[in-house]
């Protein structure tokens, strides 16, 4: 009896170790590296989490230009590593590209949808989440005037900026959006010093409250803000601890979440494809209040915010998606 005990005890280890065997998770960061302190940081956070839940290990890549996304993405799928998480709608041509030819490995990129039966699509409302960031930019805002940075000049960072709008302005008809971007090209995500002189201008122009959607660009953004003694928003990670005091909250894109979801999901055989779009009411998005910030958001402003958060989830508030017409209606 004792032997059989022990003989099913040695079995189910091996399964085990068998299982964890098969998992072979690989995440590819976008440009502006795994560090950048916001979309790219969030993605290695979730990998990391991952890791230290469950002992296995993954592989990563930081591409330093455009040309390495589909031999980084063949090398990892030939190698037989599944599930692959791409950060970044940059990937989807890469992905369009090789999904077809690795049919039994899973693919997941963040922010575009590539219709694969063998991809998961992960897309954020991140109008939502700029809209509530917004009301706290219109209710903290002394000059009546805010002011948005994008990085690349695309629809995506558009969505960000058109949430932010509609969120400021509903704190009162006289509010006015200053609206930038960085640049055109896949560098845009990662100038801060141009991030840093666009943040300036719009503060020449009145603006006392700064949010960013500029990956790597927005530390720049940050500390322009914090030096001339006005506000920034962060963006994506929790960035608060950036400039301490002086970042009024951060709209929280839970990259982290979809990578180490979607990494837990294959180790258990629950990986799903197809699209997931997730936003306040699937807690995909947010604000972050920490003890870098409790100090600028008065319990007025957290009740008036917490009541669009819940009016939005509830249906009451519709937050206009600028990808569905390219128009911002605020």
């Amino acid at each position: 009896m004792k032997k059989t005990i022990l003989g099913l005890l040695a079995f189910s280890m091996m399964s085990a170790t068998a299982l964890a065997a098969d998992i072979k998770p690989a995440i590819i960061y976008d440009l502006g590296g795994k560090f950048d302190k916001s979309f790219n940081e969030a993605a290695f956070n979730g990998a990391e989490k991952f890791k230290t839940e469950t002992g296995i290990e993954y592989r990563e890549f930081e591409i330093a230009n455009d040309a390495q996304r589909e031999q980084a993405l063949r090398r990892f799928a030939s190698d037989g590593n599944s599930p692959i998480v791409m950060a970044g709608f940059n990937w989807a041509a890469s992905l369009e590209k090789l999904a077809g030819e690795y049919p039994d490995t899973k693919f997941a990129i963040i922010d575009m949808v590539v219709e694969k039966p063998n991809v998961k699509s992960i897309v954020f409302k991140e109008q939502e989440g700029s809209y509530l960031v917004g009301v706290l930019a219109g209710l903290a805002s002394k000059t009546k005037t805010v002011s948005f940075v994008g990085g690349m000049d695309i629809p995506l960072i558009h969505k960000f900026a058109c949430g932010y709008v509609g969120g400021a302005k509903s704190t009162g008809s006289d509010v006015k959006v200053l609206e930038a971007y960085t640049g055109t090209t896949p560098d845009a995500w990662n100038d801060p010093v141009k991030g840093g002189e666009i943040a300036k201008s719009q503060i020449d122009q009145g603006s006392d409250v700064v949010y960013h959607a500029a990956g790597g660009t927005g530390v720049g953004v940050l500390q322009a803000a914090a030096d001339a003694g006005k506000l920034g928003i962060g963006v994506d990670s929790n960035q608060n601890m950036l400039q301490p005091g002086k970042v009024l909250t951060s709209m929280l894109k839970r990259v982290d979440v979809a990578v180490y979801d979607s990494f837990m999901a294959a180790k258990d055989d629950k990986f799903e494809f197809g699209i997931s779009n997730l936003g306040l009411k699937e807690d995909g998005v947010g604000y972050a209040l920490d003890e870098h910030n409790q100090a600028l958001i008065t319990p007025e402003m957290k009740e008036a915010v917490e009541k669009v958060k819940a009016d939005i989830i509830s249906g009451k508030v519709q937050v206009h998606d600028y990808m569905t017409d390219e128009t911002c209606p605020y």
